[in-house]
């Protein structure tokens, strides 16, 4: 609920307003005289409807500057001599709303039918209900009113306009920032993957041309130079173009087994319980798009794709491990996805969380997902992740 001064909610100030409104004119109106006695009651419940109407001022203002119209002009005709002081509260929040020319044509009706109500209440001297009506409803105070609505609405929509061009601004050293980022990127990284990937190439291709046989290191080195440099391109491409599409996500996976493969290691893949699929997208291979890829968010497609690689990334590296397995199951609300191997990680022997299980950590968490990575009591490293699919 928005809230205004001191804290108090903007409805019940707007009811505070509108009972003490209604409060003050039934008492001004008990207190003057009448010229009909018979209809009192009618003129009480216009005087209290019409100063109630203003709780709903700001929700619907011009159906209020209506009520206010009508209840103002009805108990001047039952024989109260009560100011229309509900009226301007309804014009300040109609001007206020931006409804100007609806307010201005009620305003010049209220002014013609007040001294025809006046004559209606019995006083027929045509100078004395005109005195009576601009009594009731002094002009000046009618341009206050407006000119009071007005003059915070323009408040109100200069804030609208500096909000939003402080949230350009914002933008737009956000995106100098990410540009700065990516030529950074480029300028550091680039040369050097180059440089590796060009060298693992060369010698890849020296050791065939001599018929020598090629160590498997080498051509790990010459796989991870290429995917290092299609992965630092994608980097740049979104960086720099801002683009939302993800370069990387479940279709990819299968790929990503596959070059834990290369590396050695006895790597299986199973999604939603079937083994050995060659695509993500559905358990019936690699061009079936319809079944785990159908409806998964982009953000949780790029996650699950980045704690993969790193878990056999880290797998290769570091775990000493045989083999590993990488498991995908789609739930009713959620994707889950968990990585495990054999290596020789143990309860008593954790090793020590890098950067790379941290950044997991954080993309989980930035999608509301829970992840767990942790010695197995069996041996070996579990890493667990589980991400909501709607909400994110």
């Amino acid at each position: 609920m928005s809230r205004g001064w001191w804290g108090v909610p903007l409805g019940v100030r707007d009811a505070v307003v509108a009972v003490g409104v209604a409060a003050v004119l039934l008492v001004t109106g008990m207190s003057g005289e009448r010229a009909a006695a018979h209809v009192d009651l009618v003129g009480y419940v216009l005087l209290a409807f019409g100063g109630l109407a203003l709780a709903w001022g700001r929700r619907a203002p011009v159906p209020v500057l209506a009520v206010t119209w009508v209840c103002g002009v009805g108990y001047q005709a039952a024989g109260f001599d009560v100011p229309v002081v509900a009226y301007l509260f309804a014009v300040y929040a109609a001007v206020r709303a931006g409804h100007r020319t609806v307010t201005i044509v009620a305003s010049v009706g209220m002014l013609a039918a007040l001294p025809l109500a006046a004559m209606a209440a019995g006083l027929h001297d045509t100078g004395e209900a005109f005195a009576r009506a601009r009594g009731a409803l002094e002009i000046a105070w009618l341009l206050a009113a407006g000119a009071a609505g007005e003059a915070l609405r323009q408040a109100e929509r200069r804030a609208d306009v500096a909000e939003r061009t402080r949230e350009e601004a914002a933008r737009h050293r956000a995106d100098e920032e990410r540009l700065r980022i990516a030529r950074e990127l480029h300028d550091a990284l680039t040369h050097q993957i180059s440089v590796v990937k060009v060298q693992s190439e060369v010698a890849v291709h020296v050791a065939r041309r001599r018929g020598e046989h090629v160590p498997e290191a080498l051509l790990a080195i010459q796989a991870a130079g290429r995917e290092a440099s299609r992965e630092l391109r994608a980097t740049l491409e979104a960086l720099r173009d801002d683009d939302t599409t993800p370069p990387r996500g479940l279709a990819d996976i299968p790929e990503l087994v596959a070059g834990a493969r290369a590396l050695g290691l006895t790597a299986t893949l199973t999604v939603d319980g079937v083994e050995g699929v060659e695509g993500v997208g559905g358990v019936g291979g690699a061009g079936d798009n319809g079944g785990l890829h159908h409806d998964v968010p982009a953000a949780v497609e790029r996650t699950v794709y980045r704690i993969v690689q790193e878990s056999l990334t880290n797998i290769a590296r570091h775990a000493d491990a045989a083999t590993a397995s990488v498991r995908i199951d789609r739930r009713p609300d959620a994707l889950a996805v968990r990585v495990d191997d054999d290596g020789t990680a143990t309860p008593a022997a954790a090793p020590v969380p890098g950067l790379g299980l941290l950044g997991m950590r954080e993309r989980v968490t930035a999608l509301g997902g829970r992840l767990r990575a942790e010695p197995r009591g069996e041996g070996g490293f579990t890493v667990q992740a589980e991400l909501p699919v709607e909400q994110a």
